[in-house]
């Protein structure tokens, strides 16, 4: 029978970690962290947001071979609390990169209109792979009953689908890099709109739901 001073060294050496697996563990959450900024900036931000039930199943799916990854096998407790400073430390690191406008561009993708007043972008639509369901279910959520009470939709770098509202003017501050937002009629923005005096539409946008945005 075991004596206690050699279970606790036991239960010890299953909850620590040896050299070379906690090198295989910071490589790896190095690894698997720029993969991911990689495979975002491919597919887009929409794999970030959890719009359907499938959405939810693969965010799920992706935690899971990311973890296993890291922690390598067999896991362990400070295995899994180095992958995790690991992973803090590149998100601070990567956030503190962000704040420079050269980098920020770079591992983010600009927020994208989805809908200049009351026209829905389809073509916008297809390239941030949102279904036109999908966007009524986000209009249903920010309490928008008709299309007609839309000032724009953007979706955001993160995967959030913005609404803004009409009756009051929308700040052009607030539009700064967002793709195509000259497209939004003139009448719902703030002053100096839109850049360079160009006009962007008119009151009678409510009568045209649909259209195709212009090419990038």
């Amino acid at each position: 029978m075991p004596s206690a001073s050699s279970f606790a060294g036991q239960v010890l050496q299953e909850l620590g970690t040896t050299g070379p697996h906690a090198v295989s563990v910071v490589i790896s959450g190095v690894g698997i962290y720029l993969a991911f900024l990689l495979f975002i900036r491919i597919f887009g931000q929409r794999v970030l947001t959890a719009m359907s039930t499938f959405d939810v199943v693969v965010t799920v799916m992706l935690g899971a071979v990311a973890g296993r990854v890291i922690l390598g096998d067999p896991p362990s407790l400070a295995n899994g609390v180095l992958g995790l400073a690991t992973l803090f430390i590149l998100e601070a690191v990567f956030g503190q990169l962000r704040s420079y406008f050269h980098f920020h561009r770079m591992l983010n993708s600009p927020p994208r209109l989805l809908m200049a007043g009351a026209e829905v972008l389809d073509r916008n639509l297809k390239r941030a792979h949102i279904t036109r369901s999908e966007l009524d279910g986000a209009l249903r959520r920010a309490g928008i009953r008709s299309y007609g009470e839309v000032a724009c939709v953007l979706h955001e770098p993160g995967g959030q689908v913005s609404v803004l509202r009409r009756g009051v003017p929308v700040d052009p501050q607030l539009l700064v890099g967002v793709r195509e937002a000259d497209l939004i009629p003139s009448h719902l923005m703030g002053r100096d709109w839109p850049p360079g005096g160009s006009t962007a539409g008119t009151a009678d946008d409510e009568q045209r739901p649909s259209r195709s945005a212009h090419e990038d």
